[in-house]
This record gives C-alpha cells, structure tokens and sequence, in this order.
C-alpha cells in the first residue's frame, strides 16, 4: 500500500531540477495548480476504490503521515488542498481526515506553518462530519492545545491561531455541529469548576460555559446554598444549606438530602456550571442532622452508609469532632449540667452518636481523639472536660477488650492537654450524678492499665499526680463491702472496674439484687394465684445515666440471662416488678441496642415462646404496650409478625393471653406512622401473610384504616385511581382472603379513591339482620328443649356451630334474669379465641335489638343487662365489645344505633367512668421518674380487680362454680389503659358520621383525661385532624372540642407553652359561635417564626427542654412542626384561607420576618403547608398562575434586565432587586423540596391543564423551566411516569411559544435545558411525541434540536448557517442510540 501511494504522491510533488535551483521562483498557473489536483485525485480514486473498507483509515493515516514529512510549505499546502477536495468531491470522508489530521504525532505547535495549515483545513472540512465526530475533534482539538507552553513568542501567536477558529467554529451555535451540550461537557471534563482555559482561547472558552449558567440555574433550587443561617451558634460556621429537613419526618427519608459521602456535595447531575455554592461541601446540613436526636437512619441515609460495609467516612468523622468542639464550648457558658439543660442533653445524645459511627467503623476512634486534640489545642476550653472524658469513656470502656492498646492511648494527650493541674483534683460530691462525669477519666486510666496488664505491654502509664485521689477513692471504695444505693458509688465502681470481673462482680451484683429482690420475699400481683419476687423499686433514670454503656450491657446481658432461665426452669414465681421495670428502661438506650430491643424481639421473646413460659410472655407483651418508646418500625413489625403466628398457637387460647396479645397487635396497628407504612409492609410481599391476621376481624380491619391513614396524609394514592400494580394491592387481597369484610359508606368515604374503588368491587354479602334474628331465636329455642347437659355443651361449643351463644346469654338474662351453670361450661368450652367471632355476632345481634326496642323500660332493661354481662359477669371486657361494635359496617339509623350502644355503655353506669376518673387523678404518665408506680398499680387493682375468666358469672350460677384461675402476671395495665386504642378508633368512627358529633362530645368531656397517658397524644390529633379534614371543615366547635380535650389531659404533666402558642390559647379555645376568631398576619408570623427560631436552635429554644428518650417525638424540631400543624388545622378557617396566609408571611412585606433570613422562613412554610393537608398546600398553584399570568411575564416589551437575573432570587435579594414572581418561585422551591413524592405528582397534571394554555411568552416558559426542572431527578428516582409527562408538556409549552412570538431571544437556554433533560433524565423515552412537536417548530429552533429528533431531511432554511461549511451528510441521527426491542429507555450519559 505505501508503495502505490508513495507513487501517486510523489508523482504530484516532484519537482524539476532547476525548480529547485531557484526555489521559490517559480509558480504553477491555476490551471497547472488544478490539472496537477485532478490527476492526483483520478489516479487516488482508482487506487482509493480497490481498497477494502478495513484498510481506509490506515491510508489517510499514510497520507497525512506523508504530507507532514514535507518540508515545503508549498507542497504542504498543495496536498491539503487535494485532501480538501477530496472531502469535497464526497471521495474520503470528513471525519476520517480530521481525526487524523489532529491525532498526529507530528503535528507540534512548533512547526507553525504545518499547524496553521492544518487547521485551516480541518475548519474547511469539519462541517461535513456528524454531531459525535464534532464532539471527539473538539476534545482532540483542546487537548492538542493544551501542550502549546504559557509562554510562546508574539511572532508566532497569529500561525497558532487557526486552531482557535477551529474551536470557535465547532462552538458556534449558529453552525450548530453538534448539541452544545456536548460540547460544554468536553470543556468542562478538560476544565473543571474554578479552573481557567488556555490562553489561545481567551475568554471563548469561558464565555461559552457561562452561557450554560442559565440551563444550570434551571436546575438549581433558588436559596438551597444560601448561607442565612447567621443565628446559629456562633462557634459552628455557618450553614450552606438554607433548607433544612426535620428529622424522623417523612420527607426526611426522601432522595433531597442525598450528599455525595467522600466531599459532601450534593449529587448534581451532568457537567453544567452550577452555582459554586452548590459545588461547595455541605458540612451545615451533615451538622444540623448529627446534632439531632435519633438522627443516625438519616445520616446514614443521607451518606448511602450501609452498616453491613464497614466504610470509613473521614467527612463525617469531621463532622463529629466538630460537634464535640461546639459542645466543648457550650459547656464553658453553661452554669449548670444536671438539670435536664441542653447541654447535659447534647452530651448525652453525642454520647450516642459517637459509640454508634464508631462501632460500625464510619469513624475512626484514634483518628476523632487526635483531631480534638488538635482542634482543642490553644483553646483553654476545660468546663466540658469531664463531659467529653465521660463521652470517650463510653467507647473505651466497651471496645478496649477487643482492640489494641495503641487505638486508645491518644486520649492520654488529651488528658494533658484538658488536664493541667499540678495538685490533686478534690474528690467531687458523689451524691450527685455529675460525679461519675469527674472521674470519668480515672476510670479511663484504670481501663488503659488494665488493658496494658493483661496484655504485658511495656505502654502501663503510671497514675497521673492530678487523679491520685480519685483513684485512690475507688480502691477504697471497693475495699467497702456493703455498697449503699443512696448515692453514686455503685456506678462509679461499675464503671471503673467492668473489664476487671474479679471487682466488677461486686457492685453489679448489688445491682442486680436490688432488682431481683430477696428470692425468700413474696408480693401479690393482680389476679388470682400470681405471685411475684419481692422487689418493687425499680433504679432510678438517673442512676442508668451514670452507668457507662459496657455497664448497662451487662445489666441488661444479666437480666436476659436470668429472664430466660426462668422461662426455663417453668417458675411459678412471676418476675420482680423493679426487675422488669428497669429492664424497660434499659431498653431506651440505643447504644446497647444489640443487647437491647434487638436481643428482646429476635432472641428473648422466641426464646420465653419456645419454653411456654406464658407469665413471662405476658410481661414481655405488657412492657412493649407500655413501656417502649422510640422504637425503630421494623422491630415493631417483626413484633406483630410474631403476634400473629403466636395467635394461631393451642397454649395461648387463653382468656388473658389471647386479650393481651390482640390488645399488643392493635396498639401496634394503630401507631405505625403515616411514613413508616410503606417501607415496612412493602418487606412483606412476597409473603404478606406474616404481618396479616387469619381470624381477626378486628385487627384486620385496624390495618386498613391504617392503610388509608398512611396513604392520605403521604399523599401516596394522589393522581391515580386504582391500587393496580401498588405495594398494598396483595395485603388488601390476602385480608379478603383471611377476613371477608365490607366497609360502612360514611367510613369508605373518607378512604382515598383507590382503597374505596378496591372496596366496591370485592363487595361481600352480608347476613341480613332478619336471618340473623331467626338464627338466634332457632337455636334459643333448641337450648330451651335439650335436656342433657353434655349434648348442650357440645351443641354450643362445638367448633363450626353458629357464633350466636353471647345472643343466647342475651336472651336468658332478658327472659329469665339469670344464667345457669351449663351457659358457664359453654363459655369455657368456647374458648378465648372462637369467642372473639361470638362477640362480633353479638355486636350485629344488639344492634338489632336496640334498633327494634320500644324504648323506654325495655330499653332501660337493654342496657341493664348490658352492663352486667360486661361488669357484673365479666363475659365480655368492655375494651373488646366496643372494639367490635365500632369496626362493624352498619349504615343510616343502624349505625346510629350502634353509636348510642358504645356511648351507653361507656357513659350509662358508672363503672367505666368511675375506672378512668380514679386512674387518671391517682396516676401520672412519666413512668421513668417514678420509683412507685408498683404501689399505685396494686391498689388501683385493688380497687378495680380485673376479671377476665368469667367470674362473676361462677359466682352467680347457680349452684356457683368454684373458680380460682392462674392469672398471668399484670404490671403496668388495666382497662383503662387497654381501651385506649379502642378509644382511638371509636374517636374516628364518630366523626365519619355527622348525626353523632353531639355524642362525641359527651364521650370527650367525660373520658378525654385518658388521653394524658396515650403514647403519642399529638400525633394523633395531627393524623384525625390531617385525614378528618373534609369532615370537620364545617365542624369547628367539634375540632376545638377535640383539640381542648385532648391537650387539656396533658396540661399538668407539661410546662407552660409546650403545645397550643398562647395566641391560639386565649382566642382559638373561645367557643362563641357569633364571634368566630380569624388570626391576623402577626399570628402566622409569630406560628411560623416559633418554628425557625426551633430549627436554627437558639438557646433557650420556644419550648421547654424535656428528655426526647421518653418523649412521643424524638426531637425538638419534629416536636415544633407538629404542634404547628396541629394548630393550624383547629382554627375555625378554611384550608385554603390558611394556606395562603402561610405563603403571605413571606410574600407579603411583613414586620416580623427578618430580611436577612427570609430563606429560613420559606424552609419552615415548606415544612408546615407540606405537612398539611391539600387544600392548604394546593394554594401555592394559584399563586404560580397569578405570577405566569402577570404583565412581568406576558408583555412582549423587553425586561428591565436579563431575565435569569430577575429568577436569581439569592442575587436579587441580596441587591434588593427581588420582583414577586421571584419570591414565588423560591417560595414553590422550598415547598415542593419538602413534599412527598405523592404531592410532587399532582405537577404534571397542573402543568399541562393549567399553566399549558397560559404560555404564550418566552419568559412565561422560563420561568416553568426555573420551577420543575430542579424536581426533574426526584421523579426520575420516585415516579419516572411523571417525568415523562413532564417532558412532553415542556415541548408542547415551547410549540406554543413558538406559535406565539415574533421573535425568540433566548433559543440557546431554552435548547439547552431540553438537552440537558434528555440526556440525564428522560432518555428516548419521549422521543415519538416529541419528534412531531420538534417538527412544527421555526427553523432555528429545529436545527437546534435536531439532534433529539430522527428528521431524515433539514429543510433549506434551516441549514443557512451552515452553507460555508462542506456539504452536510443528508441525515442525521439522534444523540441517543435507538432503542431496540428490548432496549430499556433510560437516561443515557453524554459520552455515548
């Protein structure tokens, strides 16, 4: 091959002798000069076509090879002029001869002559190369460059410059060679943030980038890196990052508060230039988030941690330390610790932090110890030094055993850093728990001289001078065999000695005794023939706090221990109540969560199940109703899982067991969060029958209401009709499937659309109240002919038999005012769980009866009995016959009747009410501050005993049955406590149906005071309010009623100001009807502004502190947003009125909102308007609408300014140069950051019915674009169908702009953004809906986007700005490869 084509080239270039005796005298004609080119050309085009396809580029490699070896610029140029025309006359292909041209070896920017000329051509010839070819010479062409050196003589400058122009060209969006979107990728891969260009390109470079900050700044949140939080403490910088989540809220777990874990960048997609702050670490957010309690999900949420990979996280490292350093110097202002104040509070939940990063190796120990130390160096900060020795000592004294000595000895630097006493530190008060505190680093000695003991290491420091007396009271201490539990010496020796078993042994044995009690003492427990060990005072709260966390696993590890070997050994003898007190409280610490809640749901309880140990079981059951707080959603529904396969065992078809375990069940249901619902049920697919009941109705039916809950306030089912192809189709199919079931229509009409829709179509027939009657009066009447006792029982118990035997009883105590002995056998016979079907009958079976009663006496003698087969027989408990006849599906007057039977029965006799008015004054809620709560709970039942196997009917048989049923141990409930669920849901069922709500308020006035020991109290007002909200719109007197009567049970356990705001206290509790009060701006203002103030957390903060362990919410933040939301939905206004008076805080000029942190303000409505229900968030669509419809953006006059400096509303602020539509937009940023996906998803629908036919404008469809594109990756992550609405509905608003204006000034932001779109978000998947829109368009704007559509011929017009160039392939292909049968469409990076 070289041999031909040498011959055909040489053959051109050779020259005559005396051409070469006088160089450059000579000059061919142009028609010699093209005689020459034509025959070169002839003879390469026979060679060319002889070729095979494979050997084509390894001959131009040749060719341009053989021109470079020339040295005469003249032949050069010659031959380049053959190659050009060979490009031209279609015979070599452009792409081909530009690669090589530019990717030779020998083309150097020091042979300048050969660089300029080889550029010219390239611009003569690149025109004709396709889009992708345009992107890989561009990258070629600046790489080439970049070896020209930064200092080059002047002389040569303009030889170089051709390659600028190359540049130039392929940039030129007139051209348009390729999407430059592609070719800004290039530049910036080559170049990135904050680095400049080489200096042959000027500012052509940079000036292209910056016409991409526009496309950017589309898809960027306005004000979500603006650094506004200035009144956050001082000692932390300040925080980049002005939208800020609410911890454990259920927007917090979405994808907006991702960070890239190795910068702690947010994750931004494609190559654009974003604003720098945006590139900028944020290490404000990670901060606000750590410093959170129960934060550490959403850290590791945030950071993609997974505890499974052991990675370190040096960011987050940093982060920590930070933390400790704030602490540090909160503690030098601080006067007092132990008080409860935010200072003990944010050591203790650093405390947490630490051992939890450290233990799953996301931090490094030695690593934080030497960055504190040299963070803490020069500070003289030493009034926290006790605090963070007893941090540290947490760690060391739990991980020492099994690590090297060398990992802990960093923290001895510290200790000479914090410790600089020459003398003796005195020997604190050890009377109180700071104590512990200082000695805490004694006890860290003590632990590093052990370690080095056992491990004969040569590092054994001596005791430091300064601790000397410290240590030597411990000594001495432990000298002192009998160790009193008034003070704090226990914990001091527990903590200092728990790697040394020989000392450990003997003051957790006191511990432990203390707890266990005297094993010879006995106490009573509720029921008959319960016996428990002796002891009844639990440790206190405050002696836990000061055990170190290796202590209390121990205590914890001992109380299993012991636990299970009695489950073991079938003890007659119940637990100690201290034992399972503290056992309780032990379980609140997530530190020993291992050994803790983890080790009590996977081992202790399959363990206690195993041994039928069901006393044990019953306790365990017990503590988890009452006694659990914050407990992570998947132990709770692995919980109920185990209840369920626990229910369908023989052994616990017991009276006392089967209550115990649907009561637990029911609580379970019915506190899952409205967020937690999804994600743990959605575990469960492929087997939904674990975590669904197969007989009970009743809890069955509490997990639908759940279900709706969940769905409503999530906004989840939002936009779609039907539950096809949803997570909860399968779990709704396999309830029918278990429990066929309907719905009443007032209940079903308050389900989102798809759950009602499920719910009409899987109908079930109901028995009709006429069968039901004759059923009961045909076996009434076989009872009343059978004569032989046994064939009774059988007849009665037998399983399959009608479940009408609770009628039956009716019907005796109606006729005969008495029961005999053989109706007591049944019912034992029955059993505890076939009964439960007895009851539901029943249910249907009064409601009939009282339906159809004359009134008066009868009805008089109705409820009589009533109440004795509940009270005086104890046939049925009262929690689970109003469970039952609140979950039936009466309709119209049957359902009324129905509601009278649960108001009679609560309220008619005193019994009930008597219960709770005695518990209630007599009892507090704040079970971990009592040490007699044991006292309380015996007399109560004393008072009050508990009969659950029939008793009362034994005694009045007749002859009586002599009864005394083994009765499992109760420790913390009773009826009172157990109707509190049911209390819930009857609460619900009365607000569906309007003719009742009179009713409803008698219940509340009279039993409302329960409501002081419900376990989450505001939260579930915020979930009736948030789902009840169509109902009580009209109801206000009934929403305040609700609202007093449940926060005024709380009002002497709570500080003044914790809940209502004092505004809302004096005028919003008023309950005149004439005068209804409508809040001014200055309530909002001051509502919102409690808020902000909560979540920068100025000290003292707008609530009182309080112990967030044994709080309902686990932080003060989540705490503020609900109080708020709960408040805002009992005004007497509509929703839509609220909403917008949420949006005027910030759009309206108000007095009370600081300029200078006007974004904080948007963050805290995101969060509140977000958190309410529809008709208070959708109002922010009516504001989008009066800004698209505004003169600003619908006049053809040119604006005042760029207009994406007017949407830049960070900028704008800060020069007082913001416009309204400008806020708006920041405004709808901060509220859709913070929306659920479900609420995201109504976006589409209003973009393309409502704003689509108001766009006419160019700035009009800017400012869309500035609006959704940010929310662009949430719904390709979330709910990719929306975002192909939203693409599409893009297009045809630009067909309308471009069918509507004259003239088009920004085409190239406008193209830009598409680009971007398709290439990181949508993909191909638009691509036939958005191909015939392309088509429409004027012909600039299609030559622009040519490369998204498949057009096969450009239409003249449009190649205009080309027709210098070479002759344009005819077709042109799309950026994105086709997809094929069995192609996903998917976003496609820009490289392919």
């Amino acid at each position: 091959m070289e041999s031909q084509l040498q011959s055909i080239f040489e053959d051109v270039v050779k020259t005559e002798i005396i051409e070469e005796a006088f160089a450059g005298m000579f000059m061919d004609t142009p028609e010699d000069e093209r005689t020459k080119l034509i025959s070169c050309l002839g003879a390469f085009r026979q060679y060319w076509s002889t070729l095979p396809q494979e050997s084509h580029e390894q001959c131009v490699q040749w060719i341009v090879r053989f021109i470079h070896s020339q040295h005469s610029p003249k032949r050069i140029s010659f031959l380049y002029d053959c190659l050009a025309m060979a490009v031209e006359t279609s015979l070599l292909p452009p792409r081909m001869v530009c690669q090589a041209l530019i990717n030779s070896d020998t083309l150097e920017w020091e042979r300048t002559q050969l660089w300029a000329l080889t550029f010219k051509l390239v611009r003569k010839i690149i025109g004709g190369v396709d889009y992708k070819a345009a992107r890989d010479l561009l990258k070629a062409v600046l790489d080439k460059i970049q070896t020209i050196p930064s200092l080059v003589s002047s002389a040569v400058v303009h030889q170089l410059l051709p390659a600028r122009e190359v540049v130039e060209y392929i940039l030129d969006r007139n051209a348009c060679l390729l999407p430059a979107y592609f070719a800004v990728n290039e530049i910036r891969k080559l170049y990135p943030e904050g680095q400049l260009s080489h200096w042959l390109l000027g500012s052509l470079i940079s000036d292209f980038v910056d016409s991409f900050r526009p496309t950017a700044r589309m898809n960027s949140i306005c004000g979500e890196t603006n650094s506004y939080l200035m009144i956050m403490p001082p000692l932390l910088p300040r925080c980049r990052c002005s939208l800020l989540p609410v911890v454990n809220n259920s927007g917090a777990i979405c994808n907006s508060w991702k960070l890239d874990p190795s910068t702690l960048r947010f994750p931004l997609r494609g190559m654009l230039p974003y604003d720098k702050d945006l590139f900028e670490p944020q290490t404000g957010l990670l901060r606000y988030v750590l410093e959170q309690p129960y934060s550490r999900d959403m850290v590791c949420n945030m950071l993609g941690l997974n505890k499974q990979h052991k990675q370190r996280c040096p960011v987050l490292e940093e982060q920590l330390v930070d933390l400790v350093v704030y602490a540090m110097e909160r503690s030098e202002t601080e006067e007092q610790f132990d008080d409860g104040g935010t200072s003990q509070l944010l050591w203790q939940h650093l405390s947490s932090q630490l051992i939890f990063f450290v233990l799953f190796q996301f931090a490094s120990f030695p690593h934080m110890v030497l960055s504190l130390h040299q963070k803490l160096a020069g500070r003289g900060l030493i009034k926290g030094r006790d605090h963070l020795m007893w941090v540290l000592l947490q760690f060391i004294s739990g991980s020492i055993q099994k690590n090297a000595l060398a990992d802990f000895l960093p923290v001895m630097k510290l200790f000479d850093l914090l410790y600089p006493e020459k003398e003796c530190i005195p020997v604190p008060d050890i009377n109180k728990p700071q104590s512990t505190h200082a000695f805490a680093m004694t006890c860290i000695w003590i632990h590093l001289n052990r370690k080095a003991q056992n491990d004969n290491s040569k590092l054994q420091i001596p005791i430091p001078h300064s601790l000397k007396l410290h240590h030597e009271f411990l000594q001495q201490s432990l000298r002192n065999k009998s160790l009193p539990m008034t003070d704090y010496k226990i914990a001091l020796l527990c903590n200092a000695y728990s790697t040394n078993s020989e000392c450990f042994t003997l003051p957790m044995g006191v511990l432990v005794e203390t707890i266990y009690g005297n094993g010879n003492v006995r106490m009573s427990l509720p029921g008959t023939n319960c016996v428990a060990s002796g002891s009844v005072t639990p440790l206190p709260m405050n002696l836990l706090d000061s055990l170190t966390v290796h202590a209390k696993m121990s205590l914890i590890h001992s109380i299993a221990t012991r636990v299970i070997k009695l489950a073991q050994a079938k003890s007659s003898i119940a637990l100690a109540p201290a034992l399972v007190e503290t056992y309780s409280r032990l379980l609140v610490y997530m530190e020993i969560e291992s050994l803790g809640i983890k080790g009590f749901i996977s081992q202790l309880l399959p363990n206690v199940f195993k041994c039928h140990a069901w006393g044990i079981l019953h306790t365990l059951l017990e503590m988890f109703s009452y006694r659990m707080h914050h407990i992570q959603p998947h132990y709770r529904v692995q919980l109920l899982s185990h209840l369920h396969s626990l229910a369908a065992v023989p052994q616990t078809n017991q009276n006392q067991l089967h209550l115990c375990v649907e009561s637990t069940a029911l609580r379970l249901i019915t506190a899952l969060g409205s967020s937690e619902v999804q994600p743990q049920f959605t575990r469960f697919l492929s087997d939904p029958k674990t975590v669904l009941s197969a007989e009970s109705e009743e809890l069955n039916r509490a997990l639908i209401l759940t279900l709706a809950r969940a769905t409503h306030i999530t906004d989840f089912f939002t936009g779609s009709d039907s539950i096809q192809g949803t997570w909860c189709k399968d779990i709704l199919q396999t309830i029918m499937n278990f429990t066929p079931h309907n719905w009443a229509s007032h209940t079903l009409s308050c389900f989102p659309a798809p759950l009602q829709a499920f719910f009409k179509q899987n109908n079930v027939p109901q028995e009709s109240r006429f069968n039901l009657k004759k059923n009961v009066e045909e076996e009434y009447r076989k009872w009343k002919s059978m004569t032989n006792e046994n064939d009774i029982i059988t007849h009665f118990s037998m399983q399959g038999s009608p479940p009408l035997f609770l009628c039956l009883l009716w019907k005796m105590l109606l006729e005969t005012d008495h029961i005999n002995q053989i109706g007591f056998r049944v019912l034992e016979r029955i059993g505890a769980r076939a009964l439960v079907a007895h009851v539901r009958t029943f249910a249907d079976f009064l409601v009939y009866e009282f339906s159809t009663s004359a009134g008066g006496q009868q009805l008089n003698k109705c409820i009589e009995i009533l109440n004795d087969m509940v009270w005086k027989y104890n046939i049925v408990t009262l929690d689970r016959l109003i469970l039952c006849l609140a979950m039936r599906s009466h309709e119209g007057n049957e359902a009324q009747v129905c509601y009278f039977i649960i108001q009679l029965l609560l309220l008619k006799p005193n019994d009930f009410r008597n219960r709770v008015s005695d518990f209630v004054k007599e009892n507090a809620p704040e079970h971990w501050l009592q040490s007699d709560w044991h006292n309380k709970h015996m007399t109560y039942h004393k008072k009050y005993p508990e009969k659950l196997y029939f008793e009362g009917l034994a005694e009045q048989v007749n002859p009586p049955v002599q009864l005394q049923p083994q009765y499992l141990p109760i420790y913390f409930g009773n009826v009172c406590l157990r109707f509190l669920p049911v209390f819930d849901i009857v609460i619900h069922r009365f607000l569906e149906l309007l003719p009742v709500s009179k009713s409803l308020e008698t219940l509340l006035d009279h039993l409302g005071g329960l409501y002081k020991f419900h376990d989450r109290p505001v939260t579930y007002l915020y979930n009736t309010l948030h789902y009840y909200e169509r109902h009580l719109r009209d109801r206000t007197n009934l929403k305040r009623k609700l609202v007093h009567a449940i926060m005024s049970s709380l009002k002497d356990n709570r500080m003044p100001g914790w809940c209502l705001s004092e505004t809302y206290l004096k005028f919003g509790m008023n309950p005149r009807d004439d005068n209804v009060w409508i809040p001014d701006d200055t309530y909002y203002c001051k509502l919102i502004g409690r808020l902000v103030d909560n979540i920068l957390q100025p000290s003292p903060g707008p609530f009182p502190n309080c112990d967030w362990r044994f709080n309902e919410f686990p932080n003060p933040a989540a705490h503020a947003l609900h109080v708020t939301c709960v408040e805002l939905m009992a005004l007497a206004v509509p929703g839509k009125d609220v909403g917008n008076a949420l949006l005027n805080v910030v759009l309206k000029s108000q007095p009370l909102v600081p300029r200078e942190n006007v974004t904080a303000w948007m963050n805290a409505i995101g969060l509140v308007i977000t958190a309410l229900p529809e008709p208070y968030w959708i109002v922010l669509h009516d504001r989008i609408v009066s800004v698209i419809s505004s003169p600003a953006l619908t006049s053809e006059m040119e604006w005042v300014g760029y207009p994406f400096q007017l949407l830049d509303f960070t900028a704008c602020h800060q020069s007082y140069s913001e416009m309204y539509c400008s806020y708006v937009l920041a405004l709808s940023h901060a509220v859709w950051h913070h929306s659920s996906i479900g609420q995201l998803s109504l976006i589409p629908k209003f973009l393309s019915e409502v704003l689509k036919p108001l766009v006419k404008t160019e700035f009009q469809l800017l400012y869309i674009y500035h609006l959704v594109g940010p929310f662009l990756q949430r719904f390709q992550q979330e709910r990719t169908r929306c975002m192909l609405e939203i693409g599409v509905a893009f297009y045809e608003m630009l067909q309308a702009v471009d069918l509507h204006s004259k003239h088009l000034a920004y085409m190239d932001p406008i193209c830009d953004f598409l680009y971007h779109m398709k290439y990181m978000f949508t993909g191909d998947s638009v691509k036939d809906q958005v191909e015939k829109i392309i088509c429409t368009l004027r012909p600039a704007m299609k030559l622009r986007l040519r490369f998204i559509t498949h057009i096969s011929v450009m239409e003249p017009g449009a190649t205009t700005a080309t027709a210098t160039s070479a002759s344009q392939p005819t077709t042109v292909s799309s950026p994105a490869p086709q997809s094929g049968p069995g192609s996903s469409n998917i976003p496609l990076s820009v490289a392919q």
